[in-house]
């Protein structure tokens, strides 16, 4: 599985290194692996949850207390076979966001 780094995420996700180290002090979904010499290294899963957030917080205005509560409630609902439809819409709605901005500084 590759691993990124955080300047690396931090364009995949179009949020400043600053927040992402940020977030990783307030919700305990994200925790990317570090090196010896203490090198962030994110996985797929990471970004997942980075976007997650993102969308509670910027998108759909919650707190950051409320969007740990939603986190924390939707880790537990998860299903067995391991996949969050919510999560999956949200980075749906994400990548629809994206095209649409895409989109429109083609005009």
């Amino acid at each position: 599985m590759k691993k990124l780094s955080i300047g690396k995420v931090s364009k995949i996700v179009n949020l400043p290194q600053s927040v992402l180290r940020y977030w990783e002090t307030v919700f305990e979904q994200l925790n990317p692996e570090k090196s010896e010499g203490g090198t962030r290294r994110y996985t797929q899963e990471d970004v997942d949850s980075i976007l997650e957030i993102k969308n509670l917080l910027y998108k759909k205005k919650y707190t950051i207390a409320g969007a740990i509560s939603t986190l924390s409630k939707r880790q537990v609902n998860k299903t067995t076979t391991g996949k969050d439809t919510d999560t999956l819409i949200e980075i749906s709605e994400e990548l629809e966001d994206i095209l649409a901005e895409l989109s429109g500084s083609n005009e």
